[in-house]
């Protein structure tokens, strides 16, 4: 906890933001860290609660009211300790987190949570200004070889918490970059990619291999995905190779769209849009899709749908428009209801207030040519929800134009050609089959292969990817050493 009478004393202080005006002309980041004061009054607001279901409401079981505590005590190293000891990389979630540890804070059913993904991301900011965080090479090595497909958050977390036992750990990615989505999926106004290059330099030290351009399994892949793959690794040779794999590979097939006029040029998946624009950011090289002056529609209400606002209004783009299946959720959530779990309400991000307009239970029926093989026009209808079913409302049939339209539909599964061809047995949903608790978590029902992460829960937050790719890397290291002082 922090003061015993904070939370009565002190209001909640979110994090500042550039003016709309201003982080429009760029794509760095525009969230500005508290100052040191201002985290140690917002530390002082985590109260005595008795059970702080903030912990449990954490993927990772960050242990909050401790560090809360110890920023309010000016005690910012201990903090940083405490923050690394269930998190490795709290300079990601710290930033694009959707905190359902606030939503679970004890003070929030009749007042504003604690800040706690401000004072997160105060803390890392800090240790790394200090220099506090610094690589933890291992003190001896285990001659134990493990492989990691995927550098996304599961893969890197798995990696560094494998390395530092003292096995020799190789990443292997597909892309010309690190990071998974981390690098490609998300804007660099929502987190900068030297956030990942200081960590992957980090793991370096600590004796992680990358290997970038390499793509494991299989050479195909669906329309949508990102590949910049120049080398070829059978699952045979890895799995020969390394004593554990690790598939660590995300879910990355994009939920298509199969109405009339799909197949109509200016109609993309979210990342045929985002991946070449972190690339023009990053390494300057032109996004082929460039919507200045268009008439942009995104479908679909995520956070992906978002990032494609963000990018949307940073080109210039005359209209954005954002279509959600589902109703409008409430402003408000009914706390006693759903109190202490995440709850259903508008959220509106950051992207929104930059310019769009956004209409709630539409359904997208087709797309318009304008005779030359091009978009020109959305045609939709809105909809009834009745008991979960949703029904068309006679005579609400509308179009609008329509010059770029982005799939932000979500993602359905990982990539089954990478999953068959180590033969690892998947399940309803197209994932990777295994367990989370119990004997042989996070196994596969191929031997030495274990899956983490996105390929095996699903589309999921950074931070639940975190968990499992550090959970994974115990039982890894279990499986290598017959026990283990990994962290559960």
């Amino acid at each position: 906890m922090g003061k015993p009478t904070g939370f009565m004393e002190f209001e909640r202080l979110s994090e500042a933001y550039e003016p709309v005006e201003q982080r429009l002309k760029h794509y760095k980041e525009f969230v500005q860290t508290l100052s040191d004061d201002d985290a140690k009054v917002q530390g002082a607001r985590c109260m005595d609660c008795g059970i702080p279901f903030c912990n449990n409401g954490c993927p990772v079981n960050n242990i909050i009211p401790d560090w809360n505590d110890l920023v309010y005590k000016g005690n910012w190293k201990q903090a940083l300790d405490v923050l690394h000891s269930t998190n490795n990389f709290p300079d990601f979630t710290g930033r694009i987190c959707p905190a359902p540890c606030e939503a679970a804070c004890t003070l929030g059913i009749n007042a504003a949570p604690v800040g706690i993904k401000s004072i997160e991301h105060a803390i890392i900011d800090k240790g790394w200004e200090m220099g506090w965080v610094v690589p933890q090479p291992p003190k001896s090595k285990t001659g134990k070889k493990v492989a990691v497909v995927g550098s996304g958050p599961a893969g890197l977390a798995a990696a560094q918490q494998l390395a530092r036992v003292g096995h020799d750990v190789t990443v292997f990615e597909k892309s010309d970059r690190l990071g998974g989505l981390l690098a490609y999926g998300i804007p660099d106004f929502k987190m900068e990619k030297t956030l990942v290059d200081r960590r992957v330099a980090q793991m370096e030290a600590e004796g992680v291999t990358f290997k970038t351009k390499v793509i494991v399994g299989d050479k195909s892949l669906p329309a949508g995905i990102n590949n910049d793959a120049k080398e070829f690794v059978s699952a045979g040779e890895l799995t020969a190779a390394f004593d554990a794999v690790i598939l660590a590979a995300g879910s990355e097939v994009p939920r298509d769209l199969p109405v009339p006029g799909r197949e109509l040029k200016g109609i993309y998946a979210a990342l045929e849009f985002l991946i070449p624009q972190n690339k023009e950011v990053q390494q300057g090289k032109a996004n082929p899709i460039n919507v200045k002056g268009k008439h942009v529609i995104v479908i679909g209400g995520g956070d992906t749908g978002s990032d494609c606002v963000g990018t949307s209004n940073r080109h210039g783009a005359a209209s954005v428009t954002q279509f959600e299946l589902m109703p409008m959720p409430p402003e408000q959530e009914d706390k006693p209801m759903v109190w202490p779990y995440w709850p259903y309400k508008l959220r509106t991000s950051s992207s929104h207030d930059e310019g769009c307009t956004r209409d709630f239970a539409v359904a997208t029926k087709g797309f318009v040519d304008d005779g030359k093989g091009n978009v020109k026009a959305l045609k939709a209808v809105r909809l009834d929800w009745k008991d979960g079913k949703m029904t068309e409302v006679a005579g609400s049939e509308f179009e609008l134009p329509c010059d770029n339209a982005f799939l932000a539909m979500g993602f359905t599964n990982p990539v089954g050609s990478l999953l068959d061809a180590f033969g690892v047995e998947k399940d309803a949903r197209q994932s990777a089959k295994a367990t989370t608790d119990g004997e042989g978590c996070y196994r596969t029902n191929v031997d030495k292969v274990f899956a983490a992460g996105d390929v095996r829960r699903g589309q999921s937050l950074v931070v639940w990817a975190i968990r499992e790719g550090r959970q994974a890397a115990r039982e890894v290291d279990a499986f290598l050493m017959g026990t283990t002082t990994l962290p559960r």
